[in-house]
């Protein structure tokens, strides 16, 4: 049985689905390191212009797999705190290979998204929730730190540092309705159309031009960091000067909305 399974439900979309529902798709490493390379693999299929990732059963990903989160070469003849860096690294590196996607990356979260599954649902680009997801910082229920694999700088980007500061502090759920409300889910759907609805996003933004989006992801993300007003925006400068010197997309946007068509991007 794969616990990670890639498919092409529509043109130009790539499904990516964590498949250990028995497990809650917990983050065992013979669950995370073919996710990591599922990832790595498909930002590279030039066919497919986003991606949805998603969890089988009725959780989206519990974190920690507390069962037996397994055994890796790598670890063979380290010490526990070597192991624990080393593991650590690999988790990190499942969150990063996200954001370093070519395509936007769409959070299908289908249920539970508790301790590391929260922060892997914060990686993604653009979350949309069922109605019966949540979300949890689990480690400080646990008498560690709910600062994990990037939460604690994606959170507050995405709701702000006062709502951040509290959901991480106290440990706490937070519901679909109050994700929506927060910021920090787009859409809230019933579970039957979940799919349905980040195919019907997905399908939009496909039929952008391909480098367009590609570098409108980069920019974004790139914003998060920007040390400044000003230098973002000679960045921003230059992605736009490089799309509209470079191709005819912007000629073949005109001519199609003067003939009543929808136009055909060719980069």
């Amino acid at each position: 049985m794969s616990f990670v399974t890639v498919e092409k439900p529509r043109p130009h979309v790539t499904l990516i689905t964590l498949n250990r529902p028995e497990r809650m798709n917990a983050m065992a490493f013979d669950v995370m390191v073919p996710f990591k390379d599922a990832l790595e693999e498909v930002s590279f299929d030039n066919d497919t212009r986003v991606v949805v990732v998603t969890g089988a059963g009725a959780g989206f990903c519990a974190g920690a797999d507390l069962e037996d989160p397994g055994w890796l070469d790598i670890f063979n003849g380290l010490t526990v705190p070597g192991i624990a860096r080393r593991a650590m690294k690999i988790l990190d590196d499942v969150i990063k290979a996200i954001q370093d996607m070519h395509q936007p990356v769409i959070g299908a979260i289908n249920g539970a998204a508790i301790g590391g599954g929260f922060c892997l649902s914060m990686a993604t680009d653009i979350r949309i929730a069922a109605q019966g997801a949540y979300f949890r910082p689990a480690g400080i229920n646990n008498g560690l730190t709910s600062a994990e694999l990037g939460l604690s700088y994606l959170l507050p980007r995405a709701i702000g540092s006062s709502r951040a500061f509290e959901i991480m502090l106290t440990g706490r759920d937070v519901d679909a309705a109050e994700a929506q409300h927060i910021g920090m889910v787009s859409q809230v759907v019933p579970q039957q159309d979940l799919l349905e609805e980040c195919y019907k996003v997905a399908e939009r933004i496909a039929g952008f031009s391909q480098l367009g989006v590609e570098l409108s992801k980069q920019m974004l993300w790139a914003g998060m960091d920007a040390g400044s007003l000003h230098s973002h925006m000679n960045h921003e400068g230059h992605a736009q000067l490089f799309m509209r010197m470079t191709t005819q997309n912007f000629e073949e946007a005109i001519r199609a909305r003067k003939e009543g068509r929808s136009p055909e991007f060719k980069d």
